[in-house]
């Protein structure tokens, strides 16, 4: 871990000197741009004062084109920069990751909560504090909604879950490749836009506009009127010329041939053309527009990748979505929707209504548009999905490459299993507590006692988010680990809803009532159970408990079952019991508590809640 820190830390330090000689290169041009201004000012005062016009006009277009020359390279520093800090930040942010200081990232996930799934929200892995806050390093909306399928969907096959495993291992080496492709992604602002509107858009085909007779008739039309417009144009300059110096301004008589009402008359004409179906192609262009900074960030992330070649079958199956039957490659496809993108945005160029009506430029940006989704509409989206999907397993390789102590799970077939040893909760860093934990047959339910804070709702979580890491492709906390693939469910954060008058206790019922129906649908399922009918009283909860994991036991199902209600433990002694005790227990020194967080076999003998009430300050008799 030292070893990464330090690797981390010696990048971030070689981006920051790189962005210090990016900004020296960009105060040199600034510097330079200030001169040529001077130096401009000073040939206008010397060439008045010699009258040397000629000198003048030479020495202006010279200083001009180094003033362009100079703007555009100021732009390329610019760009390189804003690439560079990028690569430093994606450093930094993955320092914090390793010094537990990931909680500071902005990107928490809170748009993924959902109260009612089966277990991410109980097991925090959207959220303030969460797995996908600690792991997530995609920058754009499908690869962020990427992530969050691997880690709420259940994989149909192991064969899923080691296809990812294969990806994972051969992208968490590539640490150049996966933060470059992240910089890629975070360098042009707004690109984490939700994308369906785009999808649906470049699915819809307008035949008509794209027809060969009309897109010739337009072309014609257009040509004409601009070049019958620019006689005109011409010939009213060298008036206004020849009106403000009062000398003859020469014009060739071919550009008298053409009155003015030929060219006045096709605007007009194109002015009502332009008016049909002007609000669907108004819609086009503006959604164009609207996702333009998306297209340019995923084109650009696309033509990165393209550059690679990988092994492992899965990673090799996305790359091959960027290439078509004829190879094809989608960055030069989705780079000419870029480019066309751009010009639709020059609209809110201050010419685009004077040159619009002469050039019909509206009519044939929406052509463009037309004949671009023809040719590549039907591969976008495929194009896009396989570059969130990379960016997914780049946040699950960041763990591989952080963690290296951990293990790859192993998926096994038949029933139901959970092995772990040395499992530990992944956020909690230095602090966690490692156990050891096998479940099998004839053993189905694990129930665990234990006095308060001594570490039973962790173990759940433990348990819990270690599934759903191995079930994503990802390493899991763990020396070994090995299970089958089961639906996921977990009854832990259960609270009153008050807009729709619901009780804790009738909302844990609720979430209980889903674990019973998957049981019964002949799911194999993992449940999770903390503090099992905490809202109501002893002897309603006991029974019930009893009654629920009596009926869970006859499926076949796994399931962990947190209580402070020791009665629970006698249905171990039971005939046939499929229930096993265990527990976490505290102890005492110099009449303090401390914890030692370790599962042990057995009920637990000790209590601690009048230890914790006087801690509080609660004077107890």
């Amino acid at each position: 871990m030292y070893t990464i820190t330090k690797k981390y830390e010696k990048r971030k330090m070689r981006y920051f000197q790189l962005l210090k000689r990016q900004q020296k290169y960009m105060t040199c041009i600034n510097v330079s741009r200030f001169g040529i201004f001077l130096l401009e000012f000073i040939i206008l005062i010397i060439s008045y004062i010699k009258e040397s016009y000629y000198l003048f006009y030479f020495l202006s277009i010279i200083t001009v084109i180094f003033f362009i020359y100079l703007g555009i390279k100021y732009q390329k520093i610019e760009n390189k920069k804003r690439y560079i800090h990028a690569l430093y930040e994606i450093n930094d942010k993955s320092i914090k990751r390793l010094n537990g200081d990931w909680k500071t990232f902005e990107d928490t996930g809170e748009d993924f909560i959902d109260k009612n799934h089966n277990y991410s929200y109980d097991l925090d892995v959207f959220g303030k504090h969460s797995l996908f806050q600690w792991i997530n390093v995609s920058h754009t909306y499908v690869g962020r909604e990427k992530l969050k399928e691997f880690l709420t969907q259940k994989p149909k096959n192991e064969q899923i879950i080691y296809d990812r495993q294969s990806a994972i291992e051969e992208l968490a080496p590539k640490l150049n490749f996966r933060q470059r492709l992240g910089a890629e992604g975070k360098i042009i602002s707004n690109n984490k836009q939700n994308l369906t509107e785009l999808f649906l858009w470049a699915k819809k085909r307008n035949k008509n506009i794209t027809k060969k007779e009309i897109i010739l008739g337009l072309r014609i039309l257009s040509t004409v009127t601009t070049i019958t417009s620019l006689t005109v144009i011409i010939r009213i300059m060298a008036f206004l010329l020849a009106f403000i110096l009062d000398i003859d301004v020469f014009v060739p008589k071919i550009f008298n041939l053409i009155p003015v009402y030929i060219p006045a008359s096709l605007i007009f004409i194109q002015c009502i053309i332009l008016r049909i179906k002007k609000k669907e192609r108004m819609k086009d262009l503006i959604i164009a527009e609207k996702y333009r900074n998306s297209i340019a960030t995923y084109k650009n992330m696309i033509k990165y990748v393209e550059k690679h070649k990988f092994c492992s079958e899965s990673i090799t199956n996305l790359y091959n979505n960027f290439y078509n039957i004829n190879g094809k490659c989608a960055s030069k496809q989705i780079e000419s929707f870029s480019q066309i993108c751009e010009l639709i945005a020059n609209r809110r160029n201050i010419l685009y209504p004077i040159l619009n009506p002469i050039l019909m430029m509206e009519y044939h940006l929406t052509i463009y548009l037309e004949l671009w989704k023809e040719k590549s509409g039907d591969d976008f989206k495929k194009w896009i999905d396989a570059i969130g999907e990379l960016e997914a397993l780049c946040s699950i390789a960041c763990i591989k490459y952080d963690n290296p102590t951990w293990n790859m799970p192993k998926i096994i077939k038949g029933s139901s299993k959970i092995m772990a040893k040395n499992i530990g909760h992944p956020l909690l860093g230095q602090k966690r507590v490692c156990n050891n934990i096998n479940v099998e047959d004839p053993y189905q339910i694990i129930l665990i006692t234990g006095s308060n804070m001594s570490g039973k709702s962790t173990f759940l979580r433990t348990i819990g988010i270690n599934m759903v890491l191995a079930y994503a492709g990802a390493p899991v906390c763990a020396d070994q680990f090995c299970c089958n693939i089961m639906k996921l469910y977990t009854c832990m954060k259960i609270s009153d809803n008050l807009g729709e008058s619901i009780s804790s206790f009738y909302a844990e019922i609720l979430r209980i009532k889903n674990i019973v129906k998957a049981s019964k649908n002949s799911e194999n399922i993992l449940f999770l159970l903390d503090e099992i009918f905490k809202g109501t009283n002893p002897i309603d909860r006991i029974t019930g408990a009893r009654i629920l994991m009596r009926q869970l036991c006859r499926n076949g199902n796994l399931g962990f079952v947190s209580t402070h209600d020791l009665e629970l433990s006698e249905m171990e002694k039971q005939v046939n019991s499929k229930i096993k005790n265990y527990h976490f227990s505290e102890y005492y020194i110099d009449n303090r508590i401390n914890f030692d967080y370790k599962l042990k076999k057995g009920v637990s003998t000790t209590r601690n809640a009048i230890y914790l009430m006087k801690l509080a300050g609660i004077d107890i008799e």
